[in-house]
């Protein structure tokens, strides 16, 4: 009988999952139960591209527990021959203490526990599903895999903020987000350019969540999220980088409290709030209202000026790496970033860009610029195998 992975990854109101062969890491089914706590809707997704689809009907709350209690029972059904021997948890907060996928103990547990005022958004959804099966299946291993954990390498100075030590040592730093999709990416570059991998790279994640990162040799050197993922580039729906009086305006002139300034600056800004009309890229690219078009000019220059910050802290570039939704499928983003970036050399090939790449820039281009998709559930099954291998 051949060994299982699943991989969890937990939101508010959402269960995204993989399941893997634990020897080859091939993609056995994938999909998402959402709506939890509404009107919950599963989606499994096999190798073959078939689908199966179950609904329950608005006013039902089958949360996370019984997401997880029925999606055990779909893999034992549709999984035949195989047995589920470890589970890879995806967890946005490793603090300063987990530089490294972990197996999960009751230690481990509390230690992520005291996380969550660094990431009150995703932290506690992340750890449930952890919680729900060591209670249920003490004995399959559990590994919590970090989105912070691949900048930890960073150097202290891009990890510090000037604030009092007596702040900074209560863990306000720079962590850097979207770790897993750069390691991935990292981990695949010399495939498509080893030159740029043994180099300087900016890799682009842009997608609903946005961020970039600059990767010297495969490590990450700087990176535009930073204490919270609501910092550094514009979001679907998130402010990005924000001068810290404007809270205080907020604070003290419109009287908005902690709560309603968390959701201004996590769930009504970014492309939705410039816009006023979506978060969804897609729309916007195939509006003609003026907020739209606005709404990704900013977009657009934000990332023009974060290239270049990220460029000077490794002292040049050799390359441009986009990536995630937006990166991979929006040709005319891409092309608006490399027109830009063209100070530094970069210079497309239009045909190329719009057919999707890998590589996209012109033979004559000083940096290469490739699209790359991501695979974060992937790296997660590869450390989750990698973690529990001395156990088995």
């Amino acid at each position: 009988m051949a060994d299982l992975i699943l991989v969890l990854n937990a939101g508010s109101s959402s269960l995204k999952y993989c399941a893997y062969d634990a020897q080859s890491t091939a993609l056995l089914v994938h999909g998402q139960i959402e709506g939890l706590y509404t009107a919950p809707h599963f989606t499994a997704i096999g190798s073959g591209g078939g689908v199966e689809e179950k609904t329950w009907g608005e006013g039902i709350e089958l949360g996370h527990a019984g997401a997880i209690e029925y999606l055990g029972e779909f893999l034992r059904s549709h999984s035949e021959g195989h047995e589920l021997v470890a589970v890879g948890h995806r967890v946005v907060h490793g603090g300063q203490v987990f530089a490294r996928p972990t197996l999960v103990t009751p230690a481990v547990v509390d230690e992520l526990e005291k996380l969550v005022p660094l990431a009150p958004l995703h932290q506690p959804h992340n750890l449930k599903p952890i919680r729900i099966l060591g209670e249920r299946n003490p004995g399959i291993p559990q590994v919590a895999c970090f989105d912070t954990a691949f900048h930890r390498a960073q150097p202290e100075l891009a990890q510090s903020y000037a604030l009092p030590r007596s702040i900074t040592e209560r863990g306000v730093r720079r962590y850097g987000f979207h770790g897993l999709s750069y390691e991935y990416i990292a981990g695949v570059l010399p495939q498509f350019d080893p030159r740029a991998a043994a180099g300087r790279t900016v890799v682009a994640h842009l997608g609903n969540g946005a961020s970039m990162c600059a990767i010297a040799a495969g490590k990450s050197v700087a990176s535009t999220m930073g204490f919270t993922a609501v910092d550094g580039l514009p979001m679907g729906t998130r402010s990005g980088n924000l001068d810290p009086g404007v809270i205080l305006y907020l604070l003290d002139e419109l009287k908005m409290d902690a709560r309603e300034i968390e959701a201004l600056i996590y769930r009504q800004s970014g492309l939705l709030g410039v816009s006023g009309i979506s978060s969804d890229m897609r729309a916007l690219l195939a509006s003609d209202d003026a907020h739209a078009r606005f709404a990704i000019d900013l977009y657009t220059y934000r990332i023009g000026r974060e290239l270049g910050s990220l460029a000077a802290a490794m002292e040049g570039i050799d390359a441009l790496v986009f990536t995630a939704g937006i990166g991979e499928h929006a040709h005319a983003i891409r092309e608006r970033v490399v027109r830009h970036a063209g100070w530094l050399g970069a210079e497309l090939d239009p045909v190329a860009n719009e057919a999707g790449g890998p590589k996209i820039s012109s033979p004559a281009s000083k940096v290469s610029v490739w699209v790359i998709p991501t695979n974060e559930e992937l790296m997660i099954a590869r450390h989750t195998r990698e973690a529990i291998s001395p156990t088995r």
